[in-house]
Formats: structure tokens, C-alpha cells, sequence
């Protein structure tokens, strides 16, 4: 948990479609208020997604033209570029690094490709080691059963390679070899149809799977182990992310633990609420704590706080950050104080300063 004499910044990334060049946003954290405070910008066209390292040294984020590699300041927070690469594609939407941080995969909405780039020792991004195109079957529909991936993702032992693709409502499992950097095809998570798999995370032992879905507003719950050298995962609970009485037409968004792994959140599209569960370590069930609005347009995001005593949402359509006091013991959110304006914003990361 992070104490009050922790200090840390938060990352926004946003789209610059309206004139305002600097895709990504760095805030102060006002830990004991549970605000932002402005402090720097970044020249960044249409940042979709940012990671970062798990040597907690670079950010990478997603831009028009490829991937864009920077050094965080391990003082300050701010960032220095580092360089760009091409992922000989159309924009990715989401990036992650391996657990080695030798590794950075991108996740293509529009082309349906998964593409594999090397990193440096300087944390700059390297040549692309594989690329695949999922395959679809043909235009049925806009959307459906044409390749989305949304989501790239190692399992915790470093070994396989998840990726959602919302178009095909199933998650691809790769085996990944970590001296080529080339990725195989050895399993295939299935979900509901039209269900739309957008994000998945691993709790930090790795033992337990979540797979957030965008048009049922549902997250399933997986075991994730390894039996003679190949993955296997097991359903163990589906979960709605929303409440009975909620607004039809919703999307559920986004996914993100807390910072002390023990509460999960989520967020839904014009329903216009977030929803936080507590997690059992033992069994990886979910047990909802609450659902409830956040006071914007299309939260894309929402996060904890790292002391866990805030939340802040992040509305793609009101061009707005929310803050709101959370009392997960009584499964209350109040909203605290007014609204951040940040164009059209699509996610957060908090980082911890030195």
C-alpha cells in the first residue's frame, strides 16, 4: 500500500485529433486529497495506451506512427524521449512489455495484428522479432468476427503470450520463446459470443486470469497453471459489471488492480459507473463491493489511488476527469471536488517516485 509520505506522478494519455499536441499528460498526485496537479506535458500525437516497464524505468506509449519509447525521471516523474519505432502496421491500441522488459508487444485494433519488438539495454525499442494477423471470417459484420485485438498480455512466469480479440470473442494463447522473440499459437481461450474480450490482467502470484468483455459487461475468472509444459486455464466464475437496473447499450471498459492486488476495477460505457470487487487470493473469485456513477461521459478508465482511499475515472466523451473518496469497507464513492478537464483522455498509470 502506498504510505502518505510516498510520492507519485500519474500518466494520462489522450488523443490530439482537436489541436492540442501533447497526447500525454503528467500530474502531481495530491495523495491526501486525491486530486492531480498539472506539471508537464508531452508532445505526443494520439497516445492511445502507455505502459510501463516493470523496471518501473521507461514508458512506452502507442502513437500515430508506431510505438514511442521514454526515460521516466525517477525523481521528477518526467520524461525524456528515448526513440521511436515502426510496428509496419496501422495504430496500435494497447502495449506491454515481458516480465524481462526484453520485450514490448502491440496490440492492433483496426489490422488485427500482434506484433513482437525487441527492447533495448538503453530502454529504446529494437526491430520487430514477429508479426501475425489474426484470422477472421470475412465481413459477416462490421464488427464481429472480424479480428479486434485489444489486449496483449505475458503470463507472470513469463511464458505465454494472451491476446484478447474482440472481434473473434476469444483470447489467443502464445507460446512465447524469449531468445527469438517469436510467439506460437498453442491455445485458444473461448468466450461467449459477442461477448467482445477487451482487457486481461493476472493477479501478481499469476495463479488467477480476469478477461473483462466490452458487449456482455461481464469479467470471467480463470486458474491459470502449467501442466507438463503447456498452459492451462479454467473457468471459475463469470461476474457482471454492472448492476440489475442499469442503462441499456453499455460497454465495459477497462481493468486495473489495486496497487496492494487485493480489489479489481472496472468501468462501463454509457452506463456511466465503475465497478470495484474484492478479490479472494484463495479461490480468485470476485465478490462485488459496488457499482456506481461516476459523473461523466464513456468512462475509458478508472483507477485506484494507491492508498486506496481514492479513485479517479477518466471520460473519453465528457473531456473530464473525475475524483471521487472511496470507502471500500461500506462500499461507498463520493465525488471530490470538481472535474479535471483533459481532452478526450484513454488511460492512467500511477508511478511511484524515488
Amino acid at each position: 500500500m502506498g504510505t502518505m509520505n510516498d510520492r507519485y506522478v500519474a500518466y494520462v494519455s489522450t488523443y490530439t485529433t482537436r489541436g492540442d499536441a501533447h497526447g500525454i499528460k503528467i500530474y502531481d498526485v495530491d495523495m491526501e486529497n486525491g486530486r492531480f496537479i498539472e506539471k508537464d506535458q508531452v508532445m505526443i500525437t494520439n497516445s492511445s495506451y502507455v505502459t510501463i516497464s516493470h523496471n518501473q524505468k521507461f514508458l512506452y506509449s502507442i502513437t500515430d506512427t508506431g510505438v514511442e519509447a521514454y526515460k521516466i525521471d525517477p525523481a521528477t516523474g518526467e520524461l525524456e524521449v528515448v526513440n521511436h519505432a515502426s510496428i509496419n502496421g496501422m495504430r496500435g491500441c494497447y502495449l506491454s512489455t515481458d516480465y524481462e522488459d526484453a520485450y514490448l508487444f502491440v496490440a492492433g485494433y483496426h489490422d488485427g495484428k500482434l506484433t513482437v519488438l525487441r527492447l533495448r539495454e538503453d530502454g529504446g525499442i529494437g526491430e520487430v522479432t514477429d508479426e501475425i494477423f489474426h484470422k477472421g471470417l470475412g465481413s459477416i459484420a462490421e464488427r464481429n468476427f472480424r479480428p479486434h485485438i485489444s489486449c496483449v498480455k505475458m503470463t507472470r512466469d513469463n511464458k505465454y503470450l494472451l491476446a484478447a480479440d474482440l472481434g473473434m470473442d476469444h483470447v489467443n494463447v502464445y507460446r512465447f520463446n524469449d531468445k527469438t522473440g517469436e510467439v506460437k499459437l498453442i491455445d485458444v481461450i473461448r468466450s461467449e459470443i459477442e461477448s467482445a474480450p477487451r482487457h486481461v490482467k493476472f493477479t501478481k502470484d499469476g495463479k488467477f486470469l480476469y478477461i473483462v468483455h466490452e458487449l456482455k459487461n461481464i469479467i470471467d475468472v480463470y486458474s491459470y497453471k502449467e501442466v507438463k509444459g503447456n498452459p492451462e486455464f479454467e473457468k471459475i466464475q463469470t461476474v457482471s459489471t454492472l448492476n440489475d437496473y442499469h442503462a441499456g447499450g453499455s460497454a465495459a471498459c477497462t481493468l486495473n488492480f489495486s496497487l496492494d492486488d487485493n480489489y479489481l476495477i472496472s468501468s462501463n460505457a454509457g452506463d456511466n459507473s465503475v465497478v470495484v470487487y474484492r478479490v479472494n487470493h484463495d479461490t480468485g473469485e470476485l465478490d462485488k463491493v459496488l457499482c456506481l456513477p461516476i459523473s461523466g461521459d464513456y468512462p475509458k478508465d478508472a483507477n485506484f489511488f494507491p492508498d486506496l482511499r481514492h479513485i479517479v475515472s477518466l471520460n473519453h466523451e465528457s473531456n473530464t476527469m473525475t475524483f471521487f473518496s472511496v470507502d471500500l469497507e461500506a462500499g461507498l464513492i463520493v465525488m471530490n471536488g470538481k472535474e479535471i478537464p483533459v481532452d478526450r483522455p484513454n488511460c492512467v498509470i500511477f508511478q511511484k517516485l524515488q
